[in-house]
């Protein structure tokens, strides 16, 4: 055999495995189908190359050819810091940026229902009064709030509330699949809650410390369960309204989207569980405390705004984006 011949009758095929290669997390059905193809005939080139004996350097540019294209078929293995820093600098930003409006408008809704029971415990006395006797409400005001804060060893107290954050915040999303109803209805609990907690103190004079005490770590906690509650009711919604998907597949590829964002979730809640274990009732200047739960929101926001919006704008949508081993073929 004559392997001048051999590889010039096959340059065309190995050039274009090499497109296919490069271009692999963009491909269509098609082209997924030719690049299989392709990586088996190679591999078959390879083969005959390779026993063949004339030519050592075209079979380790083969061999290098037929490795690119098997990690691109079967699907490439990165590092687990690689991974953790795509992660964290792709997936997760980029929902959080797609999913803006969702958990935007569950904060405006949230604030809204909790600002209304708020106003209404504080304003109506009567109201106030079926709380509790005048005694336990007073309790509560000067020693209970302030003391769930600092009650507890610092350590253990943010470890309690991160876990206790991260099961509302799963619940959130979870109940999204009973298309969102259970989800509002946990939503609706806490900003009721809310609310209450906030009526009560300043009903009692003590509104300056209802903020002090819940805006250190209140501002990223609650983003966090607003943006969990957001995508719960998006899961909700694309059953309702899947659009061109069929229900199953826009429920998958929104639920997909979820594990990014209950993952990210945990590391989010995390930093507000260390504020509010290390801040909250523990720095005594009240300006400090909130400016620290001001940075930690505004650094949110920027993450969500930059690093998430450059990341949607490349494609990245928090769905399995492995390709070409993710898509599907044609046909």
């Amino acid at each position: 055999m004559d392997i001048d011949v051999f590889a010039a009758a096959h340059a065309q095929e190995w050039e274009r495995l090499d497109e296919l290669v490069r271009r692999r997390r963009s491909l269509t059905g098609e082209e997924v189908d030719e690049l299989v193809d392709l990586y088996q005939r190679v591999s078959t080139h390879l083969s005959v190359v390779r026993s063949s004996g004339q030519d050592p350097e075209l079979a380790g540019r083969l061999t290098s050819q037929v490795a690119r294209a098997r990690s691109a078929v079967t699907g490439s293995h990165a590092s687990s810091w690689t991974d953790v820093t795509g992660f964290f600098t792709r997936v997760f930003p980029a929902v959080l940026y797609r999913l803006r409006w969702w958990w935007i408008g569950v904060t405006a809704g949230t604030l809204a229902v909790a600002t209304v029971t708020g106003v209404w415990i504080a304003t109506n006395p009567e109201v106030l009064a079926a709380l509790g006797t005048p005694e336990s409400i007073a309790r509560y005001v000067e020693h209970d709030f302030a003391n769930y804060y600092v009650e507890n060893p610092a350590g253990s107290f943010a470890a309690q509330v991160w876990t206790n954050n991260a099961w509302v915040a799963a619940q959130a999303i979870i109940f999204g699949v009973a298309f969102g109803l259970p989800t509002i209805g946990v939503l609706f609990l806490n900003a009721v809650n809310l609310g209450m907690a906030g009526g009560m103190m300043f009903a009692m004079g003590r509104g300056d410390v209802f903020f002090a005490l819940i805006l250190p770590h209140g501002l990223l906690e609650m983003t966090a369960v607003f943006v969990a509650g957001g995508v719960g009711l998006k899961i909700g919604w694309s059953l309702i309204a899947p659009g061109e998907r069929t229900r199953l597949r826009a429920l998958g590829e929104e639920a997909r989207a979820a594990i990014a964002v209950v993952l990210g979730l945990v590391v989010v809640l995390f930093i507000s569980g260390l504020i509010e274990g290390l801040v909250t009732g523990w720095i005594t200047n009240t300006w400090v405390a909130i400016g620290i739960g001001v940075v930690a929101e505004v650094l949110f926001f920027v993450y969500v705004y930059t690093v998430g919006r450059k990341a949607y704008l490349e494609g990245v949508t928090g769905d399995i984006e492995d390709a070409p081993a993710a898509l599907p073929v044609a046909g």
